[in-house]
């Protein structure tokens, strides 16, 4: 899977407004969230527009107006953040996994897709953005970290 600019900013952006908010402080502007995650302010804007679309994030206009969460950071997962920006977690040339059909010796590939959307979620639908928050990842996601196989790329 690779990971486009789009969701890592989206992911970023969203864990500095479940900062602000474990910290309580008011809404961040955008200007704000760009500068400490280094994200281009174009690429910010539209991304934070699309949170603010998809009812997770909320704003408000004027000179103590910016950005916050909807909902408690506890509340949102990766996958939520991930789903707005770039659409579905998994994909075969943009079908469902279940929805694509093989045949011949390629024919159990359907399930090999399924359980890769599977092991996507297993992560990216348990961790919330309070987790990135408070450095303290789940269980099931630290134990996948704490495999040397999972450092090295291939």
């Amino acid at each position: 899977m690779q990971v486009s600019a789009r969701a890592d900013y989206a992911l970023r952006a969203a864990a500095e407004l479940a900062r602000a908010a474990s910290e309580g402080r008011g809404p961040l502007k955008g200007e704000r969230i760009s500068e400490e995650q280094g994200i281009p302010k174009k690429f910010m804007e539209n991304i934070l527009l699309d949170l603010k679309h998809s009812g997770i994030v909320r704003t408000q206009r004027g000179a103590a107006g910016g950005y916050w969460l909807a909902r408690p950071a506890g509340e949102i997962t990766l996958a939520d953040i991930i789903r707005v920006v770039e659409g579905p977690l998994a994909n075969v040339r943009g079908e469902w996994p279940e929805a694509v059909e093989y045949g011949g010796a390629a024919a159990t590939l359907k399930e090999v897709w399924i359980a890769v959307r599977a092991s996507l979620r297993a992560v990216l639908e348990t961790v919330t953005l309070a987790d990135l928050v408070e450095g303290s990842l789940p269980a099931s996601v630290e134990e996948l970290t704490r495999d040397p196989e999972a450092w090295i790329h291939h």
